[in-house]
């Protein structure tokens, strides 16, 4: 138990810390643990993940709420095999076990929402603005949109593959890794000219 403790004090940026990322609904309700099998590893590639994608949307749009973060590999493996939303441990896709990979095939990613962007979208707004706009402001590799509020898989690799899926109309690819986009920067910006300020939330 103290390790878990002290493995949730563990800061990974200047906005977030390990233990934002440990709840698990899966784990809490089946009472199963949600520790890394290597949290050196573990506490590396959350890092690199906040520092380069959640700190600057938190400086950005204010507070973010962590929908799904970190699942251990026993964690993951007993979510895919009940049929609870995660995807097999060797999917290429899987980045919730932040410690499965290494060198160039480290990962780290989390389900997310903008509560700022959840209302619009509630209004109806596309899904495709926000789409855009973490494309032309964040080094993220993948992002999957998902209809419940807007809610999106954010994903952190050393070498960003940029896809853009989603399960939200009009479902399906909106960027494939190595693609230039349809629309230009011109026409991308109009879609979200209307956003805060990039990280013009100043911390004291």
């Amino acid at each position: 138990m103290r390790g878990l403790e002290n493995l949730g004090r563990v800061r990974l940026s200047r906005h977030f810390f390990m233990r934002d990322f440990l709840y698990s609904e899966i784990a809490g309700f089946h009472a199963l643990a949600n520790i890394p099998d290597d949290p050196d590893l573990a506490i590396d590639c959350g890092r690199a993940f906040c520092e380069t994608l959640m700190d600057p949307l938190q400086e950005t749009f204010g507070r973010m709420a962590v929908r799904s973060g970190y699942r251990s590999a026993s964690l993951n493996a007993f979510g895919n095999a009940h049929g609870l939303n995660c995807a097999r441990n060797d999917h290429p896709l899987e980045c919730h076990i932040w410690d499965r990979g290494r060198g160039a095939d480290r990962i780290a990613g989390a389900s997310v929402v903008i509560p700022w962007f959840a209302d619009q979208y509630a209004q109806g707004r596309d899904w495709r603005d926000l789409a855009w706009w973490l494309h032309d402001h964040l080094d993220y590799s993948e992002i999957w949109f998902f209809p419940k509020l807007c809610a999106f898989n954010l994903v952190w690799r050393p070498e960003p593959l940029r896809r853009i899926d989603s399960y939200i109309a009009p479902r399906g690819c909106l960027l494939r890794a190595g693609e230039t986009p349809a629309a230009s920067p011109a026409m991308r910006r109009v879609r979200h000219a209307d956003f805060p300020p990039f990280r013009g939330i100043a911390p004291p």
